[in-house]
C-alpha cells in the first residue's frame, strides 16, 4: 500500500512538472484532481502501455528505443481523453510531456531509492 502511494505521488508530481514545463499540457484542480490524474495514468501504464509496447516493438527496435516516447505521449493522450482537469494541445506536447515525466519519475526514483538504503 505505501509503495502504491509513493508511486502515485511520483506520477502527480511528474505529470505537475510536465504541465510547468511544456506549453501544451495543462492541469487545472486542485491536489484532488492531480491524484485523480495521476491514478488514471498510472492504471494506463499498468494495464495498456504492455500492450503497446508489445504491438509497437519493431518500431522501437529500429528507432533505438526512441518510439517508447510516441508509447508514452499516447498514454498521456489518452488520460487527457478519460480526464476533465487535464489538457494536451497534441502529439508533440504529448511527447514532450512523456519526456518530462520519464524524467521526473527516473530522478524521483533514484532520490527514493537512496533514502532507502540510508
Amino acid at each position: 500500500m505505501r509503495n502504491f502511494v509513493i508511486r502515485l505521488l511520483v506520477n502527480a508530481l511528474a505529470l505537475s512538472a510536465a504541465a510547468w514545463l511544456i506549453d501544451g499540457i495543462q492541469v487545472t484542480g486542485g491536489y484532488g484532481d492531480i491524484l485523480l490524474i495521476a491514478l488514471v495514468f498510472g492504471f494506463l501504464n499498468a494495464v495498456l502501455k504492455p500492450i503497446l509496447i508489445f504491438f509497437s516493438l519493431p518500431f522501437i527496435l529500429v528507432t533505438l528505443g526512441l518510439f517508447a516516447f510516441v508509447v508514452n505521449g499516447a498514454l498521456l493522450l489518452i488520460t487527457a481523453s478519460l480526464t476533465d482537469h487535464l489538457s494536451v494541445a497534441g502529439l508533440g506536447s504529448a511527447i514532450l510531456g512523456s519526456m518530462v515525466v520519464s524524467l521526473v519519475t527516473l530522478f524521483m526514483g533514484r532520490v527514493l531509492q537512496e533514502e532507502g538504503k540510508g
